[in-house]
């Protein structure tokens, strides 16, 4: 079984909204199928609020692509539109599509 691993940096909050910190986010799945199999997550704020639902996701079996597709909180103080879990998820996503596509 062949993994592969994507990592990404975004802002905890929405880019306007005063406070943020920085969130450094790698998600790791199988090659093939893209069951995401683990997280690593540093950062200030919101890490555990995001590291559950990564946590969420594993123990569902969930996917690379099932993850895009995650409806997560917004709210200016906490979370931007873009949550930096869904940015790793769709970074994942398209590193495992090119990856099948090389095949």
């Amino acid at each position: 079984m062949g993994y592969i691993a994507s990592t990404i940096e975004a802002g905890s909050r929405a880019h306007y909204y005063p406070g943020g910190s920085r969130i450094l986010v790698k998600l790791t799945s199988e090659k093939i199928s893209g069951r995401i199999l683990g997280a690593a997550m540093a950062g200030g704020e919101g890490v555990p609020k995001r590291i559950d639902v990564i946590a969420t996701a594993i123990t569902a079996g969930m996917t690379a692509e099932d993850m895009c597709s995650l409806d997560l909180s917004y709210s200016p103080p906490f979370a931007p539109v873009w949550d930096p879990v869904l940015i790793a998820a769709n970074e994942l996503n398209k590193k495992i599509g090119r990856e099948k596509s090389q095949d």
